[in-house]
C-alpha cells in the first residue's frame, strides 16, 4: 500500500520508482486515449477533408465546457476512496464505491440531454464558420449519447487509481480504442461516413469501456466489489465527493470558459486556422496528458499519506513530482516541437493548415513547464483537502487573465501569435499562484496536527492528575 512508504530524500529513488511505476501506465493510457482520438481527426481529415478535420476540432472546447464540472466529480471520488484505502476502512471504501457509479449515471444521462439541446446554439454563439457549423452540430450530438458511458468509466477508473492500481484502466482504454480506431475506418473508409461515422465510433467504444470497467469492479473482492443491488447515494459521502469534486469541477468548468473565449477567436480566422489550430491542439495532448499522470499520482499519494497521518511524505512527493514535471516537458515538448510538422502531416496535406499549426505548437511549448505546475500542485493540495482555493487560483490567474488578454492585447494586436500567447502567460500565473497555495495548505496542515496533538497530551496530563488524586 503506498500510504506506508516512510519518509525519504528525494535522492533514494524509492519513491521516486514507486510515483514512476503508478504514473507510468495513466500516462500511457493517455497517450493512447489521445491517439485514438487523433485517429478520429486524422481518418475524417485525410477521407473527408479540412473541413470536416475542423468540424470535428471547433467540438472539443465546447464539449468540455459541458462536461468538465460533472466530471470534476471524479476527483473527489479519487480523493476519498484514496483516504479511506489509506485508513483500512472497509465500510466506507464499499459506500464510496456505489455512491460514486450511482452519481455518474445520473450525471451523465443529465449532461448527455443537456449536451444534445444546446450544441448548436452554443456553435452559432461561438461565431463557428458557416461551412462546418452543421457537420459540428451533427457530431456533437452523436458524441453526447455516449456521455453517460464515458462517466461512469472515468468514475471508475478513479476509483482503481485511488487503490494504486493505474494498469487496469489502460488495459481497458486500449482494448477499446483499437475497437474505436477499427470502427473509425469502416465508418469513413468502407462506408463514407464523414463526422457522423466517427462520432458513432466514439459512442460504441465509450459503452463498451463502461461495461469492462463494470465488470471488473464486479468481479472485485472485499470493499471494492460493485453490486448493482448495492447502488445507492450516501448522503455523508456524497458530501465528501462533492466538497472536494465539485471545486475541481468548478475548475475546469472556468478553465473551458476561456477556452471557448479563445477557440472563438480561433473561429474568427476561419475553418483553416480551426483545422490548424485543433490538429496541433492534438498534438499537444502529448504532453499535457503527460502531467495529467502526475495529477493523478498527486492525488492518490497524497491521499493515502493523509488516510495515514503521513504527513511528511508530502513534502517529498512534490519534489518528486517537480522534477517529474520538468522532466517532461523538456522532452516531450522537445520532441513535439522538433517533429512537429512531420506530426501534423499526418492530419492533413494542406501547406497552409501545417504552418499554422506549427506556429501555435512552438508558442505553445516554449513553457510548458509552468501548466505542468498548474495541473499536478491541485492535486497535492486537494488530497490535503483544501479544493476551494485551487479553483480561485485558475479563475483569477488563468480565466481573468485570459479574458482580459482577449479584451486588450489581442484587441490591440489580433494575430494569430498574439493569440495563443494568451496561454503560456496565463499558464505561468496560475502555476505560481498553485505552487504558493500547496505552501500554504501544507503549513495549515501541519499546525493542525501539532494542535491535535498538543490537545492530545494536554488530555492525557489532566487524566493522569486525575487519577492521582
Amino acid at each position: 500500500m503506498i500510504s506506508q512508504t516512510i519518509k525519504r530524500n528525494i535522492f533514494d529513488t524509492s519513491l521516486l520508482k514507486k510515483i514512476v511505476i503508478f504514473a507510468v501506465p495513466i500516462m500511457a493510457m493517455n497517450v493512447l486515449q489521445l491517439l485514438f482520438n487523433a485517429a478520429d481527426m486524422i481518418v475524417v481529415g485525410r477521407y473527408s477533408g479540412s473541413s470536416a478535420l475542423a468540424a470535428v476540432g471547433a467540438t472539443g472546447s465546447l464539449i468540455n465546457l459541458i462536461v468538465n464540472l460533472f466530471m470534476g466529480l471524479s476527483v473527489g471520488t479519487s480523493v476519498v476512496v484514496a483516504r479511506d484505502y489509506g485508513a483500512s476502512r472497509s465500510d466506507d471504501i464499499s459506500r464510496s464505491v456505489h455512491t460514486s457509479i450511482t452519481v455518474s449515471m445520473i450525471s451523465g444521462i443529465f449532461v448527455m440531454i443537456l449536451g444534445i439541446l444546446v450544441c448548436e446554439p452554443l456553435l452559432a454563439l461561438m461565431g463557428t464558420p458557416h461551412d462546418i457549423i452543421d457537420l459540428s452540430t451533427l457530431y456533437m450530438k452523436i458524441y453526447f449519447v455516449g456521455i453517460p458511458a464515458s462517466m461512469v468509466y472515468n468514475f471508475g477508473a478513479a476509483i482503481l487509481r485511488a487503490t494504486g492500481d493505474s494498469k487496469r484502466p489502460m488495459y481497458y482504454l486500449t482494448i477499446t480504442g483499437i475497437v474505436n480506431v477499427i470502427l473509425n475506418m469502416f465508418f469513413v473508409i468502407v462506408l463514407n461516413m464523414s463526422v457522423d461515422g466517427v462520432a458513432l465510433a466514439t459512442v460504441i467504444s465509450q459503452y463498451l469501456a463502461m461495461y469492462i470497467i463494470l465488470l471488473c469492479l464486479s468481479k472485485e473482492s472485499g470493499a471494492l466489489r460493485f453490486r448493482y443491488k448495492k447502488m445507492s447515494v450516501d448522503k455523508s459521502k456524497l458530501k465528501d465527493i462533492v466538497k472536494i469534486g465539485l471545486p475541481a469541477g468548478l475548475q475546469s468548468l472556468l478553465f473551458s470558459i476561456s477556452n471557448v473565449l479563445i477557440q472563438s477567436a480561433v473561429n474568427s480566422f476561419g475553418s483553416v486556422m480551426v483545422a490548424a489550430s485543433a490538429a496541433a491542439a492534438n498534438i499537444e495532448g502529448i504532453v499535457s496528458t503527460s502531467t495529467n499522470a502526475l495529477y493523478n499520482a498527486a492525488i492518490t499519494f497524497t491521499g493515502q499519506s493523509m488516510g495515514a497521518k503521513n504527513y511528511d511524505l508530502i513534502d517529498e512527493i512534490a519534489k518528486v513530482l517537480t522534477v517529474l514535471i520538468f522532466a517532461t516537458w523538456i522532452v516531450l515538448g522537445g520532441l513535439t516541437v522538433l517533429f512537429s510538422e512531420q506530426l501534423l502531416g499526418f492530419y492533413t496535406p494542406d501547406p497552409e493548415v501545417i504552418e499554422l499549426g506549427v506556429l501555435r505548437i512552438k508558442i505553445m511549448m516554449v513553457a510548458y513547464f509552468t501548466a505542468g505546475a498548474m495541473n499536478v500542485y491541485p492535486g497535492l493540495t486537494r488530497a490535503m483537502g483544501y479544493s476551494v482555493l485551487p479553483m480561485l487560483s485558475t479563475l483569477i490567474g488563468a480565466v481573468l487573465m485570459r479574458i482580459i488578454w482577449l479584451l486588450t492585447i489581442f484587441t490591440w494586436y489580433p494575430t494569430v501569435a498574439v493569440l495563443f500567447a494568451a496561454y503560456p502567460v496565463t499558464w505561468a500565473l496560475a502555476g505560481l499562484g498553485q505552487v504558493l497555495i500547496f505552501f500554504y495548505a501544507r503549513k495549515k496542515i501541519r499546525l493542525n496536527d501539532e494542535i491535535k496533538k498538543d490537545d492530545l497530551d494536554s488530555k492525557l496530563k489532566q487524566d493522569e492528575i486525575t487519577l492521582a488524586e
